[in-house]
């Protein structure tokens, strides 16, 4: 008997292992994407295009990513994570060398939108937690989530400075090409989280059933549809923040330097705010928490826009944001493993996730709009304001509990 368990234990995966590679698959693949605001000036200016066409571009990679998310969760649970994250990879990376020798604006939505998009919904960072989902227990998984999230926001972190001193140094098409040979790491590290839906402990439990089935299930749920619909305010904040935070800094007047330290501070201080949010998640109401976070934000925007500008202000507001900034999603996605189990958790958060990037596109895209036809970005400020409470009030009725299927189930 202790023989057999031993070989058990020895055989069984890597837990170790799995996180530190996907934590560094995750900051790999957030990294280039959340730099994209740094390549806004010097790729308007260098093919003397309008800030709609930039915007309208990163938007379309917004929506793309978010269409394409259920996809590659679908891809994932039934043909394995390493399969899906390798694909996403080879389309990332080639985006980005598309993106250099964009020279209209059709090519850069082609490349900068469409192929980056799926890259993105191929490589996220959501396909590595519903693997850590299948691989750790329930009382371990919200901790997980915030782990995996903060190593996304490390890539920010990283990335940001990483981009802009490449950018200074060798120009922003050797900037991009770097970013597409760093993205292609993806695949090796890829390699140990190799595994998709039925290897996980929810396959022959009582609670099993079809994706179909599964999908069905999510919809005829009110908080899973009170939980799209509230995520969709989270990619609104972000995607606008990301893109338009360092060109509106620069119409501040301030230093464009930082617009790019902005970024990387919220990259940095997200770090510590998704590892907290897994902490608290784990321990406290997810979705009145969610909504305290979404609270948070509209007075964060609030008071920036209410104090003089000044890099002390940005600073301020990047930190702010950054406690605020992905720690929705360890929560987010506790709520979906709570609710439906982490069977086809790729699939169910692939879904929350469109609407996530829903909002990204119209963020994104807005922001660009209504600053070609105002001369400012204080009018999509507001809507952020607005957005933020109203999902806020939508996160609070929210139940934390099983649905009735797994409801006599063991959690897993």
């Amino acid at each position: 008997m202790a023989t057999s368990t031993t070989a058990t234990h020895r055989d069984g995966p890597n837990i170790p292992l799995i996180i530190v590679c996907g934590c560094l698959i995750a900051l790999i693949s957030f990294g280039p994407r959340s730099a994209m605001g740094l390549f806004f000036q010097p790729m308007t200016e260098a093919r003397d295009w309008s800030r709609e066409i930039f915007a309208l571009a990163i938007a379309i990679q917004n929506l793309i990513w978010g269409a394409a998310q259920p996809i590659s969760g679908m891809m994932s649970d039934r043909f394995g994570t390493w399969r899906t994250l390798t694909l996403g990879a080879v389309f990332y990376a080639v985006g980005l060398v598309m993106m250099t020798s964009a020279e209209t604006a059709v090519a850069l939505h082609v490349s900068a939108g469409v192929m980056i998009g799926l890259g993105i919904a191929f490589s996220s960072f959501s396909l590595v937690l519903a693997a850590f989902g299948r691989r750790v227990s329930a009382a371990q998984r919200s901790l997980a989530f915030g782990v995996g999230t903060a190593s996304g926001s490390l890539g920010q972190f990283i990335f940001a400075p990483l981009g802009n001193g490449l950018i200074e140094a060798l120009g922003w098409q050797q900037t991009l090409i770097i970013f597409s040979g760093i993205v292609m790491l993806i695949p090796l590290l890829a390699v140990v989280l190799r595994g998709k839906a039925e290897a996980g402990p929810a396959a022959g439990t009582a609670g099993a059933q079809s994706l179909p089935q599964a999908i069905s299930e999510a919809f005829g749920t009110r908080g899973f549809v009170l939980l799209t619909i509230g995520f969709f305010v989270c990619g609104f904040h972000v995607a606008f923040i990301t893109v338009h935070l360092p060109p509106y800094i620069a119409d501040l007047g301030l230093d464009p330097k930082w617009g790019a330290t902005a970024l990387a501070l919220i990259g940095l201080c997200n770090v510590v705010g998704a590892l907290a949010s897994g902490y608290i998640g784990g321990r406290y109401s997810k979705s009145i928490f969610l909504s305290l976070i979404y609270l948070g934000r509209a007075i964060a925007i609030t008071v920036f826009l209410l104090v003089p500008a000044s890099p002390l202000s940005v600073l301020l507001f990047a930190g702010a944001m950054g406690f605020l900034w992905l720690s929705t999603v360890p929560p987010t996605s506790g709520l979906i493993a709570v609710m439906f189990g982490p069977r086809y958790m790729a699939t169910l958060f692939g879904f929350v996730f469109f609407s996530h990037q829903v909002g990204s596109f119209l963020g994104v895209w807005l922001g660009g709009k209504l600053y070609d036809e105002t001369g400012s970005y204080d009018a999509i400020w507001y809507v952020g304001i607005a957005l933020g409470i109203f999902a806020a009030i939508v996160h609070w009725p929210i139940k934390e509990q099983p649905v009735p299927r797994l409801a006599n189930v063991p959690a897993e």
